[in-house]
């Protein structure tokens, strides 16, 4: 299994994501990546953030931890979304990232577009009682 962390970046009530396009399909990733050998997660969010979006993070608590079981084998991932802030105005560096463009969502219209980690429903309930931040498995639409 992969394990998969993620940024939520909050400004203004809207989520900064990444907008790809597969297909016809858009997709609204938190900004993340896969840890390096001997990388801990946050460690890699840093890093990841750093790169993609040419800014510096400083990463929080998380936020939730979920599971997307593919049907293509080895391909499982574990999603963990930390709390994150930012230093400076993002940017793309397409060498980087195949996104598209930056984009902050407001936070009421984050269950409505598809993101990766398909994690809408838990940023709106975040900062509401009762919380768990394990939620079990993702239902991510496929994306690739």
């Amino acid at each position: 299994m992969n394990v998969r962390p993620s940024a939520l970046i909050i400004k203004d009530h809207a989520v900064l994501t990444l907008r790809y396009c597969y297909g016809n399909q858009e997709v609204f990733a938190l900004p993340g990546g896969n840890p390096d050998p001997g990388e801990c997660l946050r460690e890699a969010l840093v890093r990841e953030i750093g790169e993609e979006i040419c800014v510096e993070a400083t990463i929080g608590n998380m936020v939730c931890c979920g599971e997307v079981i593919w049907t293509e084998p080895r391909k499982e991932t574990l999603h963990m979304v930390f709390e994150a802030t930012i230093t400076g105005e993002p940017v793309l560096d397409p060498g980087q990232t195949t996104a598209l463009e930056i984009v902050w969502l407001p936070l009421p219209e984050v269950t409505g577009k598809i993101l990766y980690p398909n994690v809408g429903a838990q940023i709106q309930s975040y900062h509401t009682l009762p919380y768990s931040p394990f939620i079990g498995p993702i239902d991510q639409p496929y994306v690739q």
